[in-house]
C-alpha cells in the first residue's frame, strides 16, 4: 500500500501541497480530481521523487521512500505517466519501450507480450518514430513502457488529456484490467469525472493544494464533487 502522510511541498517560496495525505491500496484505483491548478500533479511529482517534499512522510510497502531518487522508486516498482506522455520523439515505438529496461535486472529485460495484448497498435508501429504517432498512441505507448517496468505502483497523470474518446474508452479498460489482476496500485489524476466515476474505488478531490473531499464513491455527493471540478 502507498500512504501518503501530512506531506507539503513547496516550489521556491511558494507552497503547492499543504499537508496532503492519502492511501492507495493494491487492487484498487485511487483517484485524484479538481481544478487545473490545485496541486494534482504536484503531488504525484511528490509520490514518484520528482520534487522533494519539505514534511510529512511518503511509505511505500511499509517503507519511507521520502528522501529516495526517482530511479531508486522505480527499481521498487514505482512506474509514472506524466502529464504531456513525454516520450522520446526521435526513438523508435521499440526503442522508446525498450527505455523502461533501465530499472529491470538483465534477465527480465524484454517486451511482453502483453504489452501488444493490451495496445495491438503498437506491435504494427514498432519501427516508427515516436514523434510521428498520434496523441492517442503516444498516451498508449507512455503507458506501455510504464508496464514494462513490471509496476506495483503505476502513477497516471491525466492519461485522457487530449485523447479522442475511442482511444479514452480502450485506456479505460486496460486501467479497469489492470486493477482486476489485483497486483498493483494505481494513482490516477483525471479531470473527466465520468472516466473516473467508472473506475475508482476512492476520490481525493483536492483544492489549493488540500485534499478537501476524500470517500469511496457511494458515499460522495456526485454534485458535490462536480462543484470542485468546474471553473
Amino acid at each position: 500500500m502507498l500512504s501518503v502522510q501530512g506531506i507539503d511541498l513547496f516550489y521556491g517560496a511558494a507552497q503547492a501541497l499543504h499537508d496532503v495525505s492519502l492511501e492507495a491500496k493494491v487492487g484498487e484505483v485511487t483517484c485524484i480530481l479538481g481544478r487545473n491548478g490545485v496541486g494534482k500533479s504536484s503531488l504525484l511529482r511528490a509520490i514518484v521523487g520528482h520534487q522533494p517534499i519539505r514534511k510529512g512522510a511518503i511509505v511505500w510497502e511499509g517503507q519511507d521512500i521520502s528522501r529516495l531518487r526517482p530511479d531508486d522508486r522505480a527499481r521498487r516498482g514505482i512506474s509514472y505517466v506524466p502529464q504531456g506522455r513525454e516520450i522520446f520523439p526521435l526513438l523508435t515505438v521499440r526503442e522508446n519501450m525498450e527505455t523502461a529496461f533501465a530499472v529491470l535486472p538483465r534477465a527480465k529485460r524484454r517486451i511482453p507480450d502483453e504489452i501488444y495484448e493490451l495496445f495491438p497498435i503498437l506491435k504494427t508501429m514498432l519501427r516508427r518514430r515516436g514523434g510521428d504517432l498520434s496523441g492517442g498512441q503516444q498516451q498508449q505507448l507512455a503507458i506501455a513502457r510504464a508496464l514494462i517496468m513490471q509496476p506495483r505502483l503505476l502513477v497516471l497523470d491525466e492519461p485522457t488529456e487530449g485523447i479522442q474518446p475511442s482511444i479514452i474508452k480502450d485506456i479505460g479498460r486496460v486501467i479497469d484490467l489492470l486493477r482486476q489482476r489485483g497486483t498493483m496500485a494505481i494513482v490516477l489524476v483525471e479531470q473527466y469525472f465520468d472516466f473516473a466515476r467508472e473506475l475508482a474505488q476512492q476520490f481525493e478531490i483536492m483544492d489549493r493544494g488540500e485534499v478537501i473531499l476524500a470517500g469511496r464513491p457511494e458515499d460522495l455527493d456526485e454534485n458535490e464533487v462536480r462543484r470542485h471540478m468546474t471553473v
